[in-house]
This record gives C-alpha cells, structure tokens and sequence, in this order.
C-alpha cells in the first residue's frame, strides 16, 4: 500500500515530471468536477480549476488540481466522503484538507487529480491562476523557477514546492490588488 512507502520510495513512483498545456487538462476537470458534484453537490460553495493546468502556455506536472471551496462546517464531511470515495488523504491542517485520486501501486494513472478543500472565500489559488493568464510574462517567470526548482531539488517534491512560496505570495498580493474583492 501507498500508506506504508517512504517518502523516497514514493518520490520514485511518482517523479515530478513536466508536460506542455494542453486544453486535454481543461477536460480532465470538467470531468473530475461532475464526479465531485454529484458527490458533493449540496455542500460546494464554488469548485475551480487551479494549479499549473489551468495556466495558459507554460508546461505543468500532468495533475489536475481542484479547489473545493466550502463552509467550516462542511469539511469534515466532505472529507469523509472523499474518503470513503476512493479519493487519497494526503494531508490536512486547519486551512485545507488535500486528496489525490490517480496515483497506483504502479505508478502514476492516466488521470491524476489534486483536490484541495478549503473555507470558502480562501481562494488565493484563483487570484494566483488569474494573473498568470492575464500576465504571460510573469507565467514565463513561473515557468522558469519551477524548472530551476526541479534541477536543483528533484526528487524532493517539499523543496521544490517549498522553493516556489515565496513567488506565489508575492504574486497573490499583487493579484488581490488588481483584481481587489472578484472572489
């Protein structure tokens, strides 16, 4: 089981790997979001695509993520059935509460999906993917740090996740200033 595997163990089945934007992932969430919605449907508050594939013209890791916005009182169930609906716990804190659906014994699936249960309205995740897209030099700049990240840390998904925060608070400030209350 996934559960019982080290960390190295697990950063060799599943290898950071990186992949050109393809509207194939636009798809994938459309489908995935059918799936939670008719799981979940009376206890969403709003369900967006964010992470890498939904940023248009920069290469991404080919996993769909979803944020899951809803009330503090609602998360537990969500998770629940989340749980008891093949999706994998995959950590959780006071703010968010993360899935995976995709990932095998065997190594990646050919759909894999991150899902992200937050309180609803904490959305920094759509202000991030919205001035990317509406700033394509600055995507090319995220674009450019997450391959430096990659060579400098990889296998280590911690660090090279880690080695991103910095850029993403930055340009969440820069976005909630620009975009002031869209979300």
């Amino acid at each position: 089981m996934l559960e019982n595997m080290s960390l190295s163990e697990l950063w060799d089945l599943f290898p950071i790997t990186f992949v050109d934007g393809d509207e194939v992932f636009e798809i994938q969430y459309l489908e995935e979001k059918k799936n939670l919605e008719s799981l979940l449907k009376k206890y969403i508050k709003r369900i967006s695509h964010i992470g890498s594939t939904s940023i248009k013209n920069i290469i991404t890791k080919p996993i769909v993520d979803i944020l899951i916005e809803v009330t503090d009182e609602e998360k537990e169930i969500v998770k629940n059935i989340l749980l008891n609906n093949s999706y994998i716990l995959m950590n959780e804190d006071s703010n968010k509460t993360s899935f995976n659906k995709g990932y095998t014994i065997n190594g990646y699936d050919s759909k894999v999906f991150h899902i992200h249960i937050k309180k609803y309205k904490d959305c920094d995740e759509l202000y991030f993917r919205d001035y990317l897209n509406d700033n394509i030099e600055v995507a090319k700049e995220y674009e450019k740090l997450k391959l430096y990240l990659y060579n400098k840390y990889n296998p280590n998904r911690d660090l090279y996740t880690e080695g991103k925060t910095d850029f993403v608070i930055k340009i969440v400030k820069l976005a909630r200033e620009k975009y002031k209350d869209r979300y």
